[in-house]
C-alpha cells in the first residue's frame, strides 16, 4: 500500500546491524568526510613540525595526537550515524545539558592559555572546549523544542528555543567566543526559518544582533581589535592575517611543492585556524577548491536528503547540523581569505583540534544518522490516511 519515495529504503526484518547501515546511509557523504580527515593529516605533516620544534616536541607529535583524536572522532561518527533518531535526540539532550554546564562554569575553573579569552578546561595532559560540543546538542535540542511546539497543544517550542538561544549566545560573548556565539544565533535561525518563523520576527534578530555587535564594539577591546584590523585597508605584515593572505598568493594555480612553503614558520595558528593558507602555499588553488568541494558535497547532500522527510524534528535538526558544519567551514576560509574579521575557528576534520574534531565527529554521525534512509509513505497516503481516521 504505501509507496516508496526518494529518502525511502524498504524493510528488511531480521538484518544485521551493520549491512543495514551500509545500505542505508548517505555513503557520499561518509565518503566526504573521510577524505577531509586525510587531507587534515597530509596538511598536518606540513604545518605542524615547526610548532613541535618551537616547543620541544618530536617532529610529527602533533600529527600523531591529530591521528589519535580522529580516530575517536570517527568511531563515534559511526556509532552515531548507526542509532536511531530517537536515541539521538536523548543523547544529544544529555549531551546539551552538560556542555550547558561546562560553558557556564568556564569563568571558574578554565583558562585562556595566554589567547585573551577563557574558553577551555585544562587537565594538564589534555585540553578541551567546551562551546564546541555545545553546539551540535543545541540544534538537536532546538529542533525538539520546535517539532514539539508544532504538535496539536504542544508547548509553546519556538519561543522556548529563542529564550535558550539568547541566554547560551550572552554566555558565550561573556567568555569572549563571538564566532561560536556566530554560529548558534546562525543555526538558530535556520531552523526556525525552516520551521515556518515569519520574516519579520527574523528581521528582528538580525537587528538585534546588530545592534549587539555595535555595543560589543564599544565595549569590548578583544572585538574592537578584530574588528579595526578587518575594516583597516592596511595590513600589518606581522599579523597572521598577512602572512596568510602572502601564503595564500604565493601558492597560486598549483602550489610551491610539498614542504616548500614558509607560511608555517610563522604562523603561530598554522596547523588549526590558518591551515587553509599551508594549502594553498603549498598544493595551490587545485587542493582549496578540492577541500571546498568536499564541504558542498556534505552539506548540499544532507540538505537534499532532508528535503522529503517526513518527521519534523529530524527535518529540522538534520538541518540545523548540515548548516552548523557548512557556516564554521565558510567562515574559517572566509576570515584565511581576509573576507571575514578573524573568529578564531577552526576547519572540520582538516584543522587540528581534540575538541573540533570529536564534536565535529558527533555532529556528523548526528547528521547521518538523520539522512539515512528509511520507509516513508507518499504524502499524498499520509492525507488520505488521516481523512479517513
Amino acid at each position: 500500500m504505501t509507496q516508496m519515495v526518494y529518502g525511502a529504503s524498504p524493510v528488511r526484518t531480521g538484518e544485521p546491524v551493520l549491512p543495514k547501515w551500509w545500505r542505508t546511509v548517505d555513503r557520499w557523504t561518509l565518503s566526504a568526510v573521510f577524505l577531509l580527515f586525510a587531507i587534515g593529516l597530509l596538511l598536518g605533516f606540513a604545518s605542524s613540525p615547526p610548532l613541535a620544534a618551537k616547543t620541544g616536541f618530536p617532529p610529527f607529535h602533533f600529527v600523531i595526537r591529530q591521528a589519535i583524536f580522529g580516530s575517536v572522532a570517527l568511531g563515534a561518527m559511526v556509532v552515531i550515524s548507526m542509532m536511531p533518531p530517537r536515541l539521538v535526540r536523548r543523547l544529544g539532550v544529555l549531551g546539551f545539558l552538560a556542555a550547558v554546564i561546562g560553558v557556564v562554569l568556564l569563568p571558574f575553573f578554565g583558562t585562556d592559555f595566554g589567547k585573551g579569552a577563557v574558553r577551555w578546561y585544562s587537565l594538564g595532559f589534555v585540553s578541551f572546549q567546551p562551546s564546541e560540543f555545545l553546539k551540535p546538542g543545541f540544534v538537536v535540542f532546538s529542533a525538539w523544542l520546535m517539532a514539539a511546539g508544532a504538535e496539536i497543544a504542544g508547548p509553546p517550542g519556538k519561543r522556548l528555543s529563542f529564550l535558550v538561544t539568547v541566554v547560551l549566545v550572552g554566555f558565550l560573548v561573556m567568555q569572549p567566543d563571538f564566532g561560536q556565539a556566530s554560529l548558534i544565533l546562525a543555526s538558530w535561525a535556520i531552523m526556525y526559518f525552516v520551521a515556518g518563523a515569519p520574516m519579520l520576527l527574523l528581521a528582528g534578530v538580525a537587528a538585534a544582533t546588530v545592534f549587539g555587535g555595535t555595543v560589543a564594539y564599544q565595549y569590548s577591546e578583544h572585538f574592537a581589535r578584530r574588528i579595526d584590523g578587518f575594516l583597516d585597508p592596511s595590513i600589518d605584515p606581522r599579523t597572521q592575517l598577512a602572512y596568510a593572505a602572502n601564503a595564500i598568493q604565493n601558492g597560486g594555480f598549483f602550489g610551491v611543492g610539498v614542504g616548500g612553503g614558509t607560511v608555517k614558520w610563522s604562523l603561530p595558528d598554522a596547523h588549526t585556524d590558518f591551515i587553509i593558507a599551508v594549502a594553498a602555499e603549498e598544493y595551490g588553488l587545485v587542493l582549496v577548491v578540492a577541500i571546498i568541494v568536499l564541504f558542498l558535497v556534505i552539506t548540499i547532500r544532507s540538505m537534499l536528503r532532508l528535503i522529503r522527510e517526513r518527521d519534523t524534528f529530524i527535518r529540522l535538526a538534520g538541518t540545523g547540523l548540515a548548516a552548523l558544519f557548512g557556516l564554521q567551514a565558510l567562515i574559517n576560509l572566509g576570515v584565511a581569505a581576509r573576507l571575514l574579521p578573524a573568529k578564531g575557528m577552526t576547519l572540520p576534520f582538516v584543522s587540528y583540534g581534540g575538541s573540533s574534531l570529536v564534536a565535529a565527529g558527533i555532529a556528523l554521525g548526528m547528521l547521518l544518522a538523520f539522512t539515512r534512509t528509511r520507509p516513508q509513505g507518499e504524502m499524498s497516503d499520509i492525507i488520505r490516511w488521516r481523512a479517513r481516521v
